[in-house]
């Protein structure tokens, strides 16, 4: 299990450095990032959150990258298109993030372990749900298949998994901590803060 963004195209993008795509459309985050993955990592959440001020808000700054980071730095709620990914290695089954999937939401897995329930991430075309049935935990791929792959785990393997995700989401907002003082020293501070609020963790050394 891993915590993935969806990144768009980097195309014309020159605020900071940023990598390329992968195949899959999904970057997954960790502690070992490369300093232009981590600079794709934040270009695709803040462009998640790139959206013109209401009333409720202050004006958008005229210049970059003060521009481009205002929503990040100024919403209440923060959207990180993406979630968790897991993979079977032993069939090759994939259970991905969907359409209405954000990496913000990732604690409700946490829920999901502990307590059951059901757990939707998006509609047609793939609508992948995640439930609890008893003691085990089954990931559908695309529940509107009758025949869509399926993944089942322990509800305690779950749990350990989670841990995983939660360290390897620490590492990335360390190494993103590192990155803003490099790449955007005048926003540093916020930076990171907004990243850990959308994260669900602590800021480093807080």
């Amino acid at each position: 299990m891993e915590p993935v963004l969806e990144v768009p195209a980097p195309d014309g993008f020159g605020l900071w450095p940023v990598a390329g795509t992968t195949p899959s459309g999904f970057l997954p985050l960790g502690g070992e990032l490369s300093s232009a993955e981590v600079g794709t990592a934040v270009m695709a959440i803040a462009g998640c959150n790139d959206i013109d001020p209401d009333g409720d808000r202050p004006p958008r700054p005229a210049t970059a990258p003060g521009s481009f980071l205002h929503g990040l730095l100024t919403f209440d709620d923060l959207f990180a298109a993406g979630g968790l990914r897991v993979t079977d290695h032993s069939t090759g089954v994939t259970f991905a993030p969907g359409c209405c999937d954000g990496l913000e939401d990732w604690r409700d897995w946490y829920r999901l372990a502990d307590h059951g329930g059901l757990l939707g991430f998006g509609h047609d075309p793939v609508s992948p749900v995640a439930e609890r049935c008893g003691d085990t935990v089954r990931l559908t791929v695309d529940a509107e298949r009758s025949d869509s792959p399926v993944i089942e785990l322990p509800a305690s393997e779950l749990r350990r998994l989670l841990t995983g995700v939660e360290r390897d989401l620490a590492g990335f907002l360390a190494l993103a901590n590192v990155w803003a003082a490099r790449y955007l020293p005048g926003h540093r501070a916020p930076v990171t803060a907004a990243l850990a609020r959308v994260l669900g963790l602590r800021p480093p050394n807080s």
